[in-house]
């Protein structure tokens, strides 16, 4: 199934700018204030789950620790993905402070509540200088086992082809760049891909054929295209995610700054698949450099009850 009603986020416990990852995420902004901005990021995460909540969705919330400090644990998704086959797949990571991420037991509150069939840990990759960092350098349709991608830094051919591989996805890459003319660093920036709808920036692809290619295949899907800009794209439009509450009704998640970016034409249009979640994650997304997509891990495993 493309969605599921089961989410992970990770409290945060000192969340703050990270620069071992500002040098290719050109939407991190360092805070003036930090201890101000962490309290706020924690203010800004507990309203994001409560939302969740009243609307359905079942959130595991995983308290992080201190030490070691993990600056944007907030964003698990990177690092670990799950699957309906009981997989559950750990990535390569090319911020260092970020593979510290896997030691905080995380994985056995997962254990305890699903059924881990196989893990497939492709962190090994990072002594390759390999990246891989999960649904945020894919953007999957797991209904028609296809992985979108765009290359970057954080991004390696080889790493996705052994994920393919594993997983049995196909690959649809292309190559994206922001308005400066710099590769985007995440998929999930620049698209998402739910049920019937997808959201993509597809002014960022500068080869037309790639373009092509990548319209066509959401298009062959069964996915209406809702195109976005590059104002849209720098408010986080294209980091949305899908959902469904218990009852199956199908939630666009998105932030505050994503909503607003959106003219009348495209939210009807999100309307006609979805009802909008729109969350206030205005200091998580500025410093962070991450919005409302990166800080959900889909929860897809079987139940363990």
């Amino acid at each position: 199934m493309q969605t599921t009603n089961t989410v992970l986020m990770i409290r945060p416990a000192r969340f703050a700018f990270n620069p071992d990852t500002a040098l290719t995420n050109h939407f991190q902004s360092a805070p003036l204030d930090p201890d101000a901005a962490s309290s706020k990021a924690l203010e800004e995460f507990d309203g994001y789950v409560q939302t969740l909540r009243q609307h359905g969705v079942e959130v595991l919330v995983v308290q992080d620790t201190p030490e070691p400090h993990t600056p944007d644990s907030i964003f698990p998704n990177n690092w670990w993905s799950s699957h309906a086959d009981g997989s559950l797949v750990l990535y390569p990571m090319e911020g260092h402070n970020r593979r510290l991420e896997r030691e905080k037991g995380v994985l056995q509150v997962i254990e305890e509540r699903f059924a881990i069939e196989r893990t497939i840990d492709l962190s090994p990759l990072e002594q390759q200088n390999l990246f891989l960092e999960g649904t945020g350098s894919m953007v999957l349709d797991r209904e028609h086992r296809i992985s979108y991608a765009c290359h970057s830094g954080r991004t390696h051919e080889q790493a996705l082809r052994q994920f393919a591989e594993r997983l049995g996805y196909r690959l649809c890459l292309f190559h994206a760049l922001d308005r400066q003319q710099a590769p985007i660093y995440h998929s999930n920036v620049m698209m998402n891909v739910g049920r019937t709808l997808a959201v993509a920036c597809l002014d960022a692809l500068p080869h037309a054929d790639e373009r092509s290619t990548l319209e066509h295949s959401l298009r062959d899907t069964g996915k209406e295209v809702l195109a976005l800009g590059f104002d849209q794209l720098e408010g986080f439009a294209g980091n949305m995610l899908e959902v469904h509450d218990r009852s199956g009704r199908s939630l666009l998640v998105m932030s505050r700054n994503a909503w607003r970016s959106l003219d009348a034409g495209q939210r009807r249009q999100v309307e006609r698949h979805s009802h909008p979640l729109v969350v206030d994650i205005d200091h998580i997304e500025r410093i962070g450099g991450g919005s409302a997509r990166c800080m959900l891990a889909e929860v897809h495993l079987p139940s363990r009850h």
